[in-house]
C-alpha cells in the first residue's frame, strides 16, 4: 500500500480510541481544514487521494470504531455521539471552525454534525448520499452487494461486482481496492445500526450553511433523485451532477471533483445556482 504524507495517531475521546489522520495541518494556510466523514466500511487510505490532492488546506479524517485500524468499538454509538466526538477531535488539535465533507453514510453524518454543531461549521459538501431513511432506494442488485463485507476482503468478488456496485465509470478501481482494509464484523455492524431510522429531512429547511451536492448520474446505491431531493430541502444549496458517475465519481471523475470542491469552498456566499460538472 502507498505511503501516505500525512501523520497518524491514536486519539481516545469519551471512551472510544480512533485512528486520525491529518494532512498539513501544521501548514500556514488563509483555508479552513476540511472535515472529512468515509463511507460505510471505508479506511481512511481508501480517500487518500482526495486529501493528498487538496494541497492547499488542512485534512483531517478517521476511521470509525472496527473499520480500518481503528480498535473494535465495544458498545454501540449513533450520530449523536459520533458528532460529538468528531467536534472533541478537531477541538483536541486546535480548530474551532472546519468545511465539512461526507461521502454516502458519512454524507449522512455530515448533515448530522452540521446540525448539532453548527457554530463548528462553515460551509458542507454532500457527496453521493441522501436524508436518510426516506432516500429514494439504489438498484437491489447493488444494494444487496454494498451490504455485503466480501467486498473489503475479497478482491475477485470486488473486481467482479464493481460496476454493479458502483455504476458509471471504472477506471482507477485497481488502485482502489488495494487501498481497502476490511472492517471488522461488529464496526461493519455497528455502523449500520448507527444509521437505522435516521433522517435529517425535517431538520435541512432549518440548515442554512453554503452546502455542494455531488452526485453521480449513474449512481446504483444512492440514485441521483437523492441529490434533487437534498437540494429542494437545504435553502442555500447547488446541486453539481456528474456525468456517467458512479458511486465512486470521486475515484472515476476525479479532476473534475477537486474543481468542484476548490470551486464551492472559494467561491461567494449563498450558493444557489445548480450545474451540471462536465
Amino acid at each position: 500500500m502507498q505511503e501516505l504524507t500525512c501523520e497518524f495517531s491514536m486519539e481516545k475521546v469519551g471512551g472510544r480510541t480512533l485512528r486520525v489522520a491529518r494532512w498539513r495541518w501544521d501548514m500556514a494556510s488563509e483555508h479552513l481544514p476540511i472535515l472529512f466523514f468515509n463511507g460505510i466500511g471505508a479506511n481512511i487510505e481508501a480517500v487518500a487521494p482526495l486529501a493528498e490532492a487538496l494541497t492547499e488546506r488542512p485534512f483531517i479524517m478517521f476511521d470509525m470504531p472496527g473499520v480500518g485500524r481503528s480498535p473494535e468499538p465495544l458498545v454501540p454509538y449513533n450520530t449523536f455521539t459520533m458528532s460529538w466526538t468528531a467536534r472533541e477531535l478537531i477541538r483536541r488539535f486546535g480548530c474551532e471552525q472546519v468545511d465539512v465533507m461526507g461521502i454516502s453514510w458519512g454524507g449522512a453524518m455530515a448533515q448530522h454534525f452540521t446540525l448539532q454543531h453548527p457554530d463548528y461549521v462553515r460551509r458542507l459538501i454532500l457527496c453521493a448520499t441522501s436524508a436518510g431513511m426516506f432516500m429514494v432506494p439504489g438498484n437491489p442488485a447493488a444494494l444487496t452487494k454494498m451490504v455485503n463485507p466480501r467486498r473489503y476482503v475479497d478482491a475477485a468478488f470486488m473486481e467482479e461486482h464493481f460496476r454493479t456496485l458502483y455504476g458509471g465509470l471504472t477506471g482507477g478501481k485497481t488502485e482502489h481496492i488495494g487501498r481497502l482494509i476490511p472492517p471488522s464484523p461488529r464496526g461493519y455492524i455497528y455502523q449500520l445500526l448507527a444509521m437505522m431510522g435516521w433522517t435529517s429531512a425535517p431538520a435541512l429547511p432549518f440548515l442554512k450553511k453554503d452546502t455542494l451536492i455531488m452526485m453521480g448520474d449513474e449512481d446504483q446505491i444512492v440514485p441521483l433523485a437523492n441529490g434533487k431531493i437534498l437540494e429542494a430541502l437545504i435553502p442555500n444549496s447547488r446541486l453539481d451532477i456528474f456525468e456517467q458517475g458512479g458511486h465512486l465519481f470521486m475515484l472515476t471523475h476525479r479532476e473534475q471533483t477537486i474543481s468542484s470542491i476548490r470551486g464551492f469552498l472559494d467561491g461567494p456566499d449563498r450558493a444557489d445556482t445548480t450545474r451540471k460538472a462536465a
